[in-house]
């Protein structure tokens, strides 16, 4: 089992989410977050006054695929989320010892 971790923009969200479940992924917990990377933000005026922008809003999606999901899940993000500037986001993936389903114990990849 894999965990995959992916910091979209928000305008992104729809069309990432349609294509990971055109692609099988049917699991997805997304997240609101804030943050930066090379971006660092940016200036803005409010009544005359500049103010710094310096976390940016972003759509964390988080979801425990099986390994055979991995190429089609990642394909979908970045065929989706990709604009070619900066701040378009990242993926990270990493191993899953376990999942258990709290409803009723069942434990492995049957869980997800």
């Amino acid at each position: 089992m894999l965990k995959i971790e992916a910091i979209i923009q928000p305008a992104k969200l729809d069309d990432v989410k349609n294509a990971l479940i055109e692609a099988g992924i049917d699991g997805i917990t997304i997240l609101e977050a804030r943050g930066h990377g090379r971006q660092k933000g940016h200036s803005e005026f409010y009544r005359g006054r500049e103010y710094t922008i310096d976390l940016n809003p972003k759509v964390k999606l988080e979801m425990v695929i099986h390994d055979e999901l991995k190429d089609k899940a990642i394909e979908a993000i970045l065929s989706t989320a990709r604009t070619g500037r900066i701040g378009d986001g990242k993926i990270f993936v990493s191993r899953i010892d376990d999942a258990i389903r709290i409803r009723n114990d069942e434990r492995g990849e049957s869980a997800i």
